[in-house]
């Protein structure tokens, strides 16, 4: 009978009949993936896709209305909304948008599509579609970069006059829905370990780089570690920002294990000197991550991690005292090997004062160059064959907004390595690629970051606090080699000449360096001229232009403190202009779908100094 073209009293009640699934039935196995979006389990989103189009089931503890969408900055501002619920035993869905100004308003094109509805004495559950790209100017495209999801309910359903305020009954997780993190579960019985801070005293400041020396546990023959999680301690989620694991010389003074200071600091132990080669990193917003079947993290031969330094970065802007943190991480690891032993790659710029942003700016672009020159030497040496990365994580602070790692191979532009369009500080972790990628001796590199700095009135410097900035993709990849940093970094004289720097005062006794020439700038450190400077849009954008054609100083490490040999003037590849360079959305939708809804046309260091003057 619901398959009657007869429009008559029944079909319609087979159509109810349909929506209105009872709450026996389960849909569980036929949707992939799944998120909490609250602390407290009150609001569930699984969800599956294809090429196309994207199904959610949303069940949450009311019996009043459900609001879900998407947000271009995780506030109600411009979002993409839907709001359903069940009333009177009639299901219902309607697609609204939020103006500049939070109005809520029914969007006139409809784009969602209510698939089944039911409701029992504590929850609401919403099953509804919709399409990747819609064509809606008010509706949100769904990518592959984050998706900042925004969340309501409210106890009451939608009434005449639309839907009421949901007070404190709201939220936001920023989420990959087409990209999300794999399976995270380990073989039962799996062996781990735990390095982890015992009681650190968190000082009240702004930023904290805290290290710690650990010694990995001795097993007696190889293992591979197989997943690698976080360990924040409860309350503390906005507080440790990110944190890195380096390898340390094997014969470091063992006095020095369990021993605690701050990094980068002048009174830290010797010991910490020696820890130069990233074993893992982790960012805020990450779950941990879990290697491939057929790769592992090395331990117990000679050549593999032994003595580990754990750097943690406290963020603690509101300068609150009396914090003691435990964070750390968790190892699973098994005897049971794999086929290759995975590395780590650090790309993108040099972290150092040479990094520069001017204030003001609505959009400014950073490129840390991965040279042919590096690659070759590296992986001619190491594995003519190449490597396969398998994972990439994009890592900014504050101002960033989107970044990409572009991949060339000659004078031809790849498929980028990893991009997210819609970067969020909050939400940063090892981003698993769809297809591994091979990287050959000669290949190039680019990470490229646009940053908006409009609300700043001075300049942005690159460094270790999170109103600085850094701009890094950490690849993962088999078979692992000797090669550990993989970096760039404008040099400094052509930054200084384009605001009329023409002398710097010789000898260098200080840092950041004082100038000396011309007279407004004289005795001023350069940092202090830079700041002096009248930006405004036009001089800033000219400013990114010349700082993207500047020779670069080129970083091409080797585990350890020794360097590959690489050309003090590499090869860059061919740039267009900045206005063209950057993809915007709609050329992301173009490029990775190939749809087409509107015209895609597009209208550190002072070590450096010796080579700058």
């Amino acid at each position: 009978l619901c398959g009657s073209k007869d429009r008559s009293p029944l079909l319609i009640a087979c159509l109810f009949a349909t929506l209105l699934v009872p709450n026996t039935f389960s849909r569980e196995t036929s949707y992939k993936h799944r998120a909490a979006l609250d602390a407290d389990g009150k609001y569930d989103v699984k969800w599956r896709f294809d090429g196309a189009t994207i199904s959610f089931e949303v069940a949450v503890a009311t019996r009043g209305y459900v609001g879900f969408g998407f947000s271009p900055s995780g506030a109600m501002a411009r979002s993409d909304l839907v709001i359903g619920g069940v009333s009177g035993g009639r299901p219902y869905l309607q697609d609204y948008f939020a103006d500049a100004s939070r109005m809520v308003h029914r969007d006139p094109q409809q784009s969602y599509r209510l698939e089944y509805a039911w409701e029992n004495d504590t929850h609401t559950v919403l099953g509804f579609s919709r399409d990747l790209l819609t064509c809606d100017p008010n509706d949100k495209d769904i990518t592959e970069s984050t998706v900042r999801v925004i969340w309501a309910y409210h106890s009451e359903d939608v009434g005449p006059l639309g839907p009421m305020y949901h007070g404190v009954n709201r939220g936001r997780k920023s989420v990959r829905l087409l990209n999300p993190a794999k399976g995270t579960a380990v073989p039962d019985g799996t062996r781990f370990f735990d390095l982890r801070n015992s009681q650190v005293p968190v000082p009240s400041k702004d930023t904290t780089y805290w290290c710690q020396l650990f010694r990995f546990p001795e097993v007696q023959k190889k293992h591979h570690v197989i997943r690698i999680e976080p360990l924040i301690q409860k309350g503390h989620e906005n507080l440790v920002h990110h944190i890195l694991l380096y390898q340390c010389d094997r014969d470091l003074d063992e006095d020095d294990l369990g021993t605690g200071h701050e990094c980068y600091h002048q009174n830290m132990p010797d010991s910490f000197q020696t820890c130069e080669t990233v074993v893992f990193a982790w960012a805020i917003g990450g779950e941990g991550f879990t290697y491939p079947p057929h790769a592992g993290l090395s331990i117990g031969t000679s050549i593999d991690p032994f003595f580990v330094l754990m750097e943690i970065h406290y963020d603690n802007p509101a300068l609150h005292q009396g914090i003691l943190d435990s964070s750390g991480l968790r190892f699973f690891y098994s005897s049971d090997l794999r086929r290759y032993d995975a590395g780590i790659i650090e790309t993108g710029v040099w972290v150092s004062l040479y990094h520069m942003l001017p204030p003001g700016m609505q959009e400014y672009i950073s490129e840390g160059h991965c040279t042919q020159e590096c690659l070759q030497e590296s992986l001619d040496h190491e594995m003519p064959s190449g490597i396969r990365v398998f994972a990439v994580l994009l890592h900014a602070h504050l101002a960033g907004r989107a970044i990409r790692t572009r991949h060339f191979r000659g004078q031809k532009e790849l498929r980028p390595l990893a991009h997210d369009s819609e970067f969020d500080f909050n939400f940063q972790e090892f981003l698993a690629l769809s297809e591994e990628r091979l990287l050959l001796p000669g290949d190039h590199l680019i990470t490229e970051c646009k940053y908006n700095t409009k609300s700043r009135k001075q300049m942005t410097w690159g460094g270790l606090s999170t109103r600085d900035e850094m701009c890094l993709s950490y690849l993962l990849y088999y078979p692992r080699i000797n090669l550990a940093r993989c970096e760039s970094l404008p040099e400094i004289k052509g930054q200084l000449k384009f605001i009329g720097v023409k002398e710097i005062q010789m000898p260098v006794r200080s840092w950041p360096f004082v100038i000396k020439s011309p007279k407004r700038y004289n005795n001023l450190s350069f940092t202090e001229a830079m700041d002096k400077f009248r930006w405004s849009k036009k001089r800033g954008e000219a400013f990114n232009e010349v700082v993207l054609q500047l020779k670069m100083n080129v970083r091409c490490s080797k585990r350890g403190q020794e360097e590959w040999s690489v050309s003090e003037d590499p090869y860059r590849p061919r740039r267009t202009s900045l206005l063209l360079k950057y993809l915007s959305s709609a050329e992301d939708r173009a490029f990775f779908y190939g749809g087409k809804c509107r015209d895609y046309g597009i209208s550190a260091n002072h070590v450096l100094l010796s080579s700058v003057f």
